[in-house]
């Protein structure tokens, strides 16, 4: 049975944190969107916990932008708990605590990118209340649907600063890893975005940092659009577009919803716990299309924008491939 050792403050501490980080980056989204407000609703889940959702719909500078947290406890059997990468070494049911905070917003604008950002903290305990597994997960990813790489080479940049703040291997580990997650492998392996930074089950002695400092790298990751995302929106949200730049970026939405849908294990594990819908499903957009095997020319910007979704090593100008320069 693993025994997690320095695990950071009990759950109460987390739930504070996540909190926090959700009022925090409402305040974020509400500043840049220049005029749209969000709706609040408060849920409670059966079995245990609940959450509090905040939508924006209609805003001047997104169409959706959802901004949750969910604190939710409960069962699950040992199979479940298993896909879920535990290390728990038991036959019975797990009893499992996890506190998160997921943000999705999609932009009015085709020129301004769709970004992503959950961070959030796993906890399993035996019958009898003592925990034998605990870890951190979390990322962020850039969703462009017009050809800047500029914008790019910006967002991981930023991200590269912040993750060597507290370890120099960490952005290494974790930009490659969003690379080869966020990905629609029943399109041929075709990349949501950009990518960012993925992580999943850093667990306390991972690269030597105890509870306490993993904890710190999540919040400063969850606090971290302001600096990665803010200049873009500022950049772009009023440069001029047309239909076909519209319809295009419908079409990359549909791309999004499918990935969400079929790949994405935080909504899988939203749809398996009974959490509330709606807030499992906040990060759709209010539009998508799905046009019959769409084909671009040559020189076309969807077809510049495609191949930008390549893996690349963006932090260092974005020219090379990743892991090739």
């Amino acid at each position: 049975m693993a025994t997690p050792m320095n695990l950071p403050p009990g759950r109460a501490g987390i739930t504070s944190t996540i909190e926090s980080l959700h009022d925090k980056a409402t305040r974020f989204f509400a500043a840049l969107d220049g005029g749209g407000t969000f709706r609040e609703d408060v849920w409670q889940r059966p079995g245990g916990g609940g959450g509090v959702s905040r939508i924006m719909a209609e805003g001047d500078t997104f169409e959706k932008c959802g901004v949750n947290r969910s604190v939710v406890e409960g069962t699950m059997p040992p199979q479940m708990a298993q896909r879920l990468g535990a290390r728990t070494g038991m036959d019975g049911e797990a009893v499992f605590f996890v506190a998160g905070m997921s943000i999705v917003a999609h932009p009015r604008s085709p020129k301004v990118p769709t970004v992503h950002l959950n961070v959030r903290y796993f906890e399993i305990a035996g019958p009898d209340g003592a925990v034998v597994d605990a870890w951190f997960g979390g990322g962020t990813d850039l969703t462009p649907t017009y050809p800047y790489p500029e914008d790019a080479v910006h967002f991981h940049r930023t991200l590269r600063s912040i993750s060597d703040r507290h370890h120099p291997s960490f952005y290494l580990r974790f930009k490659p890893w969003c690379d080869h997650y966020f990905v629609n492998l029943h399109r041929g392996e075709e990349r949501r975005g950009v990518g960012g930074i993925f992580f999943d089950h850093l667990r306390p002695g991972d690269g030597g940092l105890d509870g306490e400092r993993l904890l710190e790298f999540v919040v400063d990751v969850g606090r971290g659009l302001p600096a990665a995302y803010g200049p873009i929106v500022e950049r772009r949200r009023n440069e001029p577009y047309g239909e076909r730049e519209r319809r295009f970026q419908l079409v990359r939405r549909g791309r999004y919803v499918e990935f969400n849908l079929v790949h994405d294990r935080g909504t899988l594990f939203g749809l398996q716990t009974n959490a509330r819908i709606e807030s499992v499903l906040m990060s759709l957009p209010p539009l998508a299309a799905w046009e019959y095997a769409p084909s671009y020319q040559p020189g076309s910007f969807e077809a510049e924008l495609l191949a930008m979704l390549e893996p690349r090593d963006w932090a260092a100008g974005g020219p090379t491939h990743a892991g090739t320069g």
